[in-house]
């Protein structure tokens, strides 16, 4: 067996890799929903420790609360799948770790668990950047579909976040 993981998503934490290392960025992620499958990918490529510093696995609200510093407040308001909880575990990830980029995934696999206005497959990502504004928030909300197996709408889930870990074309342009 050459990957623990199916190929498409290896093959995007490869481009990840390479990616960031060209840009000289560090990463971070911090997961709920996907229990670590995007730390998981990352770690699948040779090499990744150039870039791949840490990962949170922040399933339940009080490992949210302590590793990452997200208020008691805002999950009684919101609610852990929100992209105000998915905002402060990326800032939490990103000023806890050091690193230049953080990721965070929060959401409802299912196959229960879901609600009318977050129904089973309702992921919400944020992503936080060394040196932007954090009133600046980078964040969104997808429903991968209830129709789905807990395995496709976490597959899902780290497909968009590893895509979020991509950098912008001009931080992997030669000069």
């Amino acid at each position: 067996m050459k990957n623990l993981l199916p190929k498409e998503i290896v093959d995007l934490a490869e481009k990840v890799v390479a990616q960031n290392r060209i840009a000289g960025r560090s990463v971070a992620v911090a997961e709920s929903c996907t229990g670590g499958l995007v730390a998981a990918a990352l770690t699948e490529v040779a090499g990744s420790s150039d870039v791949f510093s840490c990962g949170f696995n922040t399933y339940s609200n009080h490992a949210k609360q302590k590793m990452l510093g997200v208020s008691d407040d805002l999950l009684d308001a919101f609610g852990a799948v929100s992209i105000a909880v998915a905002w402060e575990m990326a800032k939490g990830a990103l000023e806890i770790s050091e690193c230049d980029v953080a990721v965070a995934i929060t959401g409802v696999a299912g196959p229960s668990g879901g609600t009318e206005k977050k129904p089973v497959g309702t992921v919400v990502f944020a992503k936080a950047e060394k040196g932007k504004d954090p009133e600046d928030v980078v964040a969104d909300r997808k429903n991968f579909g209830a129709d789905k197996t807990r395995a496709e709408i976490r597959l899902q889930a780290a497909l968009v976040a590893l895509e979020l870990l991509l950098p912008d074309e001009a931080e992997v342009s030669e000069p």
